[in-house]
């Protein structure tokens, strides 16, 4: 099928990032600012030299591309490169901070809430349509993330701001098409960096000597940030925004495994109830491309050779 390379590209993207707080959580004594700024730099370094080395034919098309545009959709452009590079800062900051200072579990339902969120901002904003089994998995996801806020109602306060941040960040990015997908996210990332430079001297700590945050740090960079945030964007070039963002429960759902079983926070019956039905929410929205799968790649049974 068309879409199946977008679909596995979310997925990619997503089952990696399920992985984040075993890098994240070894450097969790150091303040969340100071990871965020090694982290925004890290990546905007790494991705300015990948960029200026070996796609240099893709930036002169992105500048003449941007310099044939009109007035307006020049502004539009200019609108959604700035505000997802916002958005990104927030989303990053917000995560760490809740990561280490507030819970897994409450990083975890962030991205329970923002599949929720991504698809109403889709309908609202760009129109995109669902079908009434879609609705119907939108209905199951928010009944799970419900359960899991009548746990932890602050749980469920500081995943709204994480979630909401990324929500606004996969469907600005939805529309913004016609450029190279690694030189709209260095410009993200740079743009980033530049914003955040001058609270460097003011915001950060002592600067860290163990080896053990610079690796984490440049993992971060590569594995958890570039690769990942690269795929997202080239999911979003295939299929909606909605259906991404519903992908997007796959992170919680690792994550909520790694909580339970590796990190042994407390775990109730509610929770594993309402992971439950956000995992049947997931497979009852991406219904008709599983069964389309199937069908394509099952293999048709042979009749029986009744002669010998």
């Amino acid at each position: 099928m068309k879409t199946t390379k977008y679909y596995l590209a979310a997925i990619t993207a997503y089952t990696i990032w399920g992985f984040f707080s075993l890098v994240l959580k070894p450097i969790h004594d150091y303040p969340s600012l100071d990871i965020l700024f090694n982290r925004v730099f890290s990546c905007s370094i790494l991705m300015l030299l990948i960029a200026f080395t070996f796609k240099r034919k893709a930036i002169t098309e992105t500048v003449e591309t941007f310099k044939s545009l009109s007035k307006a959709e020049k502004r539009k452009t200019l609108l959604l490169n700035f505000g997802g590079s916002f958005f990104l800062i927030a989303n990053w900051f917000t995560f760490i901070f809740v990561m280490n200072h507030v819970s897994v579990k409450a990083t975890s339902l962030a991205y329970l809430v923002c599949p929720i969120l991504t698809t109403l901002l889709a309908y609202f904003l760009l129109h995109e349509k669902l079908s009434k089994t879609q609705w119907i998995s939108v209905g199951l996801s928010i009944s799970g993330c419900l359960l899991l806020s009548y746990a932890d109602i602050m749980d469920m306060f500081y995943s709204i701001i994480i979630g909401l941040t990324y929500a606004c960040y996969l469907v600005s990015q939805r529309v913004n098409k016609g450029f190279d997908k690694f030189i709209i996210l260095t410009f993200h990332i740079t743009l980033a960096a530049i914003v955040l430079l001058p609270f460097y001297p003011f915001y950060s700590g002592p600067v860290p000597t163990e080896f053990k945050f610079y690796f984490c740090i440049e993992t971060i960079a590569i594995l958890f940030t570039i690769f990942p945030l690269f795929l997202n964007l080239y999911a979003l070039s295939g299929i909606n925004s909605s259906t991404v963002g519903m992908l997007l429960n796959i992170n919680p759902m690792i994550a909520f495994g790694l909580a339970t079983f590796v990190y042994h926070e407390k775990i109730s019956v509610l929770q594993v109830t309402a992971y439950g039905i956000i995992f049947i929410a997931v497979l009852v929205f991406n219904s008709h491309h599983i069964f389309a799968m199937r069908k394509k790649y099952l293999p048709i049974a042979k009749t029986p050779n009744c002669t010998q």
